[in-house]
């Protein structure tokens, strides 16, 4: 697998895994587990689209 298709699957991976603990937050009123999700959600984004960026240059 290209190491592409891999930083694509862990941002996605990622950016649920920070969705799903800002849901928590918000459900438990914790501030700091809702701060937590929102910033492991936007890495997640990023590191999907630096995957996308790099399988655009292995072309």
């Amino acid at each position: 697998m290209a190491p592409s298709t891999k930083d694509q699957i862990k941002g996605k991976v990622h950016e649920v895994k920070g969705n799903i603990k800002e849901k928590a937050g918000q459900v438990t009123n914790n501030p700091n587990l809702v701060a937590e999700g929102q910033d492991e959600a936007l890495a997640g984004k990023v590191q999907k689209k630096v995957g996308q960026v790099e399988k655009v240059f292995e072309k």
